[in-house]
């Protein structure tokens, strides 16, 4: 008898996380859910990752390595599941979060968001908890979930495989930020988005992460890259008959806030590329806030986020 595909696929790209993994797979291993397949991809690690997978009873690709991005795109090729989830394998998941989100899928979402949890070392976790909703279209949800902590980052979705299929979504090779160069588009896009009250997703702050280094050379390399995924969803948000409105402001707002980052020569030479770009123009001032907030935008942004 042929085996019907499992509801979840869950994607753990891993890379040099030896001290992680094992919390990782285990929070896996203990959900309360069972019909659930896990897709390891290791790589190209060179501490003992690959000998910890080896331990557990789940699919590995062992490939060189080709950065989170590809390790992602490569996971969604092996999937069956209904669903795919992303799950970084430094971070781990509450032992409810898969039962929980089945709850909500009665009426077959494109997009289900769940609530992030943030753990650290040397202090207690912080909760993000937020307004729950179910049955809007991707052009609601996104208004909401803007307003919050977290928006673009993949591991907050389960997202339908057959839709994630037909939109022909993938991840940017070779980027930072890969994540705000998609999900935006992966919410919007969606024909039905719920999101549930469970905090399910635990989110590890850790000195060495990728997102954490201070390497101003890879600021750099970060902030390009921002400005490149800002110009891809421009692109493909303008290639559809959903209103723009909103999610040009936020991914305008979105990059504005980004080039702060950057110091002297670097911030002017890329100010003066978004004031050339109109990128300022898209920012909203349906208030008496978003106006001021936009004139001192142009005035200058390190001022107005940085106060500086």
């Amino acid at each position: 008898m042929k085996k019907s595909k499992p509801k979840f696929s869950i994607i753990v790209p891993v890379y040099n996380t030896e001290k992680y993994l094992k919390r990782c797979l285990d929070s896996i291993k203990g959900q309360t859910f069972s019909d659930y397949e896990v897709i390891l991809v290791n790589d190209g690690s060179k501490d003992n990752s690959k000998d910890i997978i080896e331990k557990y009873p789940y699919k590995a690709i062992n490939q060189k390595n080709q950065g989170l991005s590809m390790a992602r795109n490569n996971g969604v090729k092996e999937a069956k599941g209904e669903y795919i989830i992303f799950l970084d394998s430094d971070d781990y998941i509450e032992k409810d979060l898969l039962k929980k989100i089945n709850e909500s899928l009665d009426n077959k979402p494109d997009v289900v968001r769940y609530q992030i949890k943030e753990t650290f070392d040397d202090k207690d976790p912080v909760s993000y908890l937020e307004k729950t909703f179910k049955d809007i279209d991707g052009e609601e949800a996104f208004k909401l979930i803007t307003t919050y902590h977290f928006v673009e980052n993949a591991w907050a979705y389960a997202i339908k495989r057959d839709y994630y299929l037909k939109e022909k979504f993938s991840f940017k090779k070779d980027t930072y930020h890969e994540d705000f160069g998609l999900i935006p588009l992966v919410i919007i896009k969606a024909k039905i988005v719920n999101s549930i009250d469970y905090c399910g997703y635990c989110y590890y702050q850790r000195d060495g992460s990728i997102m954490n280094n201070s390497d101003y050379a890879k600021t750099k390399k970060k902030v390009t890259d921002f400005y490149n995924h800002y110009l891809y969803l421009k692109k493909e948000i303008e290639k559809t008959s959903l209103n723009k409105t909103y999610f040009m402001s936020f991914i305008s707002n979105s990059l504005i806030l980004k080039i702060t980052e950057l110091k002297g020569k670097d911030y002017k030479e890329m100010l003066a590329k978004l004031k050339k770009d109109k990128v300022f123009s898209y920012i909203l001032t349906d208030s008496l806030g978003r106006k001021i907030k936009k004139i001192i935008l142009k005035i200058s942004p390190k001022l107005y986020h940085r106060g500086i």
